[in-house]
């Protein structure tokens, strides 16, 4: 008796149930682990990209804006400072490189979980130079951290690299 009365009540609840089931399986086709792995890669690199472009003039010729920037304008926030750049010829150069070869190898994903930790290293220390930006480096800080947990994904060099023999990148190169 409770079981048809429980039919009863619950007549419109089957196919809104089927409804919200059709809709989930949907929604994990859209978004799959890999793709959306993907999209993480792309998302994290492409400000570092926009910002380390600018920082050159040609093949290794870094612009005279981005060591002012570094000489003159940037400065570390750091308890009782705020303190100079130390050496901001060389903090200029390894910026810029690392605003350009990181965001190529996270694109690429190669090396991926160290090119990620590489930008949450300069996500940090953007952090100290820009404390008002926080919630951009949160945000870019969470991203990196994300690729180095659960790694490129499917869509990456290092995971076709797994499946080489002799490799131990398995584990690497999680989906």
């Amino acid at each position: 008796m409770k079981g048809s009365n429980r039919e009863e009540r619950g007549g419109f609840a089957g196919p809104l149930t089927t409804l919200i089931d059709h809709a989930v399986g949907i929604i994990r086709w859209i978004a799959q682990p890999s793709l959306a792995q993907l999209m993480l890669r792309l998302a994290l690199a492409v400000p570092f990209w926009k910002s380390g472009i600018l920082k050159w003039n040609g093949f290794l010729q870094l612009n005279d804006t981005a060591i002012y920037l570094f000489t003159d304008e940037f400065k570390l926030h750091l308890p009782g400072g705020p303190y100079e750049f130390p050496a901001p010829a060389i903090m200029a150069f390894l910026s810029g490189c690392g605003e350009i070869i990181f965001p190529v190898l996270l694109v690429l994903g190669l090396g991926t979980r160290f090119a990620a930790l590489g930008l949450l290293f300069m996500t940090c220390i953007v952090d100290v130079t820009v404390p008002d930006g926080w919630p951009a480096h949160l945000t870019s800080a969470a991203m990196a951290l994300a690729i180095m947990a659960w790694g490129p994904g499917r869509l990456s060099i290092d995971h076709a690299l797994s499946w080489l023999p002799g490799l131990r990148l398995k584990e690497t190169a999680s989906a």
